[in-house]
């Protein structure tokens, strides 16, 4: 192991959050989030990747947007939920840093 992931390694150990000890973002997804990401995987595993045909699948699905709580998803819908979902991961890793 080379010394940037000894020193990964121990900050993981040394960290109060262990849940996170090596994640790149600084909180747990939520449960909502989550639904929407495990969905998001199938739909680009099926090879839908443009956000007009996402948002149509993610509506089939029934998926609950974790912001608005809407299940009629657009492709601006999509993109507002992804944004301020990364916005809200941005925020926390900013005040836990890496591996929070």
């Amino acid at each position: 192991m080379d010394a940037f992931k000894d020193r990964l390694a121990q900050h993981g150990r040394d960290n109060a959050r262990p849940a996170l000890a090596h994640q790149c973002r600084g909180r747990e997804l939520e449960p909502a989030e989550a639904v929407l990401t495990d969905a998001l995987m199938q739909i680009y595993a099926a090879g839908t990747h443009d956000y007009a045909d996402v948002a149509v699948a993610l509506t089939e699905q029934g998926v609950t947007a974790p912001r608005s709580g809407r299940t009629d998803w657009s492709e601006a819908l999509l993109a507002q939920e992804l944004a301020e979902i990364n916005a809200s991961l941005d925020a926390a890793y900013a005040e836990h840093g890496y591996g929070a």
